[in-house]
């Protein structure tokens, strides 16, 4: 009975300094919490001021007249911006062929993707489900292509449709838009993304499909591409943005301006003037509108289609 109250007086010793220490440990975990949230949030907006800039300077340039661009002035004048915005971009749209080239790239981008497509699903198919010898080496081999710079195959690939008869002087439109296609219709990253995606889903329906008496290109077309849906969005996406953005392919290949896609006629001599001496001088600020026209589609079609293209590419890399 005696050592009840010593054993609680030496815990009533203990507790508050105890108390202190753990106050202590929170109140610095919070301090260090804080910094690192404002260390953190600072780098995102600095990252974001870096990307967003030339986008918003893009804007802002179409609003400018053509002096006020090659001063270097950041912000339109406010004397005739109402002006300059209805001239800068009637102007941009009576000399560049928006809708032609809208329309080449489109028939461009969607045939691409389309093909591509369905070469991708075929071949993330075999190497996800089909075994067959050979199989795992010869992925491995699709992958390290991936290490090769698209650049790197310029010259092959122009050799290549150059033996085909599809570039010359004497190149007609099918085979202007042949040779922007065709080079572009099998991607190893999407078979790959897709392949991972296909190894998601469990062998038992394989199974179940095949006591059904399903084949496998049943089983492929009824069953594996559903589930695949959000990553067949995410690819169709990303494919038909690539091909709205190309440039050094088109611009080599085509001969004939008006089978240009958007992103080449952009540097075309259509958005220039030409100067007392017969000189072609590019008008910055028309070509800011054409770009604006073009950039807008891109930026509407991430923003509708982006809950896809997270979940598709998120979901790729769940199973290896």
């Amino acid at each position: 009975m005696n050592r009840v109250p010593r054993i609680t007086t030496e815990l009533n010793l203990i507790i508050p300094g105890k108390q202190k220490d753990v106050r202590t440990t929170e109140q610095v975990d919070k301090v260090f919490h804080i910094i690192a949230l404002v260390i953190c949030y600072a780098l995102i907006i600095f990252a974001a001021c870096i990307v967003i800039f030339p986008f918003l300077y893009m804007i802002l340039g179409s609003f400018m007249q053509e002096d006020e661009l090659i001063a270097g002035a950041f912000i339109p004048s406010q004397g005739n911006l109402w002006e300059n915005i209805a001239y800068n971009y009637t102007e941009t749209l009576s000399r560049f062929n928006y809708f032609k080239y809208v329309g080449n790239t489109l028939v461009v981008g969607l045939s691409t993707t389309c093909l591509c497509l369905i070469i991708t699903i075929v071949s993330a198919y075999a190497f996800a489900r089909l075994k067959f010898r050979g199989r795992d080496t010869l992925f491995t081999i699709f992958l390290g292509t991936m290490m090769i710079p698209g650049e790197m195959m310029v010259i092959s690939n122009y050799t290549t449709m150059s033996n085909l008869g599809l570039i010359g002087n004497n190149q007609q439109d099918w085979q202007a838009f042949v040779v922007m296609i065709l080079p572009f219709i099998a991607s190893v990253f999407y078979i790959y993304l897709l392949r991972q995606n296909f190894k998601q889903i469990p062998n038992e329906l394989y199974l179940a499909a095949k006591v059904d008496g399903k084949s496998d290109w049943d089983y492929l077309w009824k069953v594996m591409v559903p589930l695949a849906k959000p990553t067949l969005i995410t690819i169709f996406i990303l494919s038909l943005i690539g091909s709205w953005n190309a440039y050094v392919w088109p611009k080599l290949v085509v001969n004939d301006s008006n089978n240009w896609l958007i992103s080449v006629a952009i540097r075309g001599e259509a958005l220039a003037l030409e100067d007392p001496n017969g000189v072609m001088i590019t008008q910055y600020s028309w070509q800011m509108c054409a770009t604006v026209l073009t950039v807008v589609p891109l930026l509407l079609l991430f923003i509708i289609f982006r809950k896809y293209i997270m979940s598709g590419t998120g979901r790729a890399g769940i199973k290896g």
